[in-house]
């Protein structure tokens, strides 16, 4: 996940599909740096896309995907609660 604003635009995702200028909106970037970002993501197969005329809606490739951030995240935090 090299980039934070691809693990943001994921969990933007958790609501719902959203369109490049909704997530550009509220995560407060570029469409271009989104649109790049998603690239990178449909590419790991993290998000799906579908087409609604000339707009792109973006959604969580599955339920996985945030179950895989979850456990990442619990991963991180016994690590660091083992340092301490």
């Amino acid at each position: 996940m090299g980039d934070p604003t691809r693990l943001r635009i994921i969990l933007a995702l958790r609501v719902g599909e959203l369109c490049v200028c909704d997530l550009a909106a509220v995560l407060n970037m570029s469409q271009s740096a989104i649109s790049h970002q998603l690239r990178i993501l449909r590419g790991l197969h993290l998000v799906r896309n579908r087409r609604e005329g000339k707009e792109v809606y973006y959604s969580l490739d599955d339920d996985h995907v945030i179950s895989m951030l979850a456990q990442a995240a619990d991963h991180v935090r016994h690590t660091l609660e083992r340092e301490e």
